[in-house]
């Protein structure tokens, strides 16, 4: 069973959490206290048989997957389908080949220059993209062992449920299941 993962907590998320208003940092890394949820993360998923992480381009998502994936001893896919909504400073992603710098490892090929999609994405346009992406999931024979990295909004739209950075989430077709680890519907 495919299992989602909010990444762990940003600088962005830090200071949001501190002052409720949009904190202006574009693609922001981990807080130490998000590193550690990482590697927390990476503890409860040792033995889990996940097999292969697929992660959103931005690199609070990115740094939470090579951290697990480290542990885990797993590749890392990115997949821009799994990205943020694109409504605060923080869904202001980083060009490709600024994440090739940091993750020079990493397939960055398929990204567009602008993968991020530049303004708030319309419940439309994410409703086709949630589609999109069950579907491409459906058809992966390592559907099963993957662990999806990804983000707040997505797994909200996804599952209708809000979680708490690294909380992890069952997704089958059947509605979500909340997994230990901080999820709360």
């Amino acid at each position: 069973m495919t299992v989602l993962v909010r990444h762990a907590e940003s600088e962005w998320n830090r200071a949001f959490g501190t002052y409720r208003i949009d904190a202006g940092i574009p693609d922001p890394g981990l807080t130490a206290a998000g590193v550690g949820q990482a590697r927390e993360l990476a503890d409860r998923l040792l033995g889990s048989g996940i097999g292969r992480i697929v992660a959103s381009p931005y690199r609070r998502t990115l740094q939470t997957a090579a951290i697990v994936a480290e542990a885990l001893k797993v590749p890392v896919e990115v997949e821009p389908l799994v990205r943020e909504r694109c409504a605060f400073s923080c869904d202001q992603g980083s060009a490709p080949e600024e994440l090739a710098r940091e993750w020079p490892d990493l397939d960055l090929g398929g990204l567009e220059a602008c993968w991020w999609g530049g303004a708030i994405e319309s419940v439309e346009s994410l409703g086709a993209r949630f589609t999109l992406f069950r579907e491409r999931l459906r058809r992966r024979p390592d559907r099963d062992t993957l662990l999806v990295v990804s983000h707040w909004g997505f797994i909200r739209g996804l599952t209708g449920l809000e979680v708490k950075n690294a909380a992890l989430v069952r997704l089958d077709d059947a509605p979500a299941e909340i997994l230990p680890g901080g999820a709360s519907a």
